[in-house]
């Protein structure tokens, strides 16, 4: 298992569009969608990490031959 560079341009993108929608919204007067917005952006952020780690420890456990 490499590090992943395209996950990082992933996270990056996600970040990015978040801030654009994010600003539009608060701009148009949609301070709550623009809230829910950025919650959305870290849930997404966070569920690929997740699952990043649960792959890093599933190599580990491969690995030390711990079932």
């Amino acid at each position: 298992m490499g590090f992943d560079v395209n996950m990082i341009f992933k996270i990056a993108a996600i970040g990015i569009l978040v801030s654009v929608l994010n600003q539009v919204l608060i701009r148009s007067g949609r301070e709550e969608q623009a809230m829910m917005t950025t919650l959305a952006g870290i849930v997404v952020v966070l569920f690929m990490v997740i699952t990043m780690i649960s792959r890093l420890f599933n190599t580990v456990k491969t690995m030390f031959q711990l079932y």
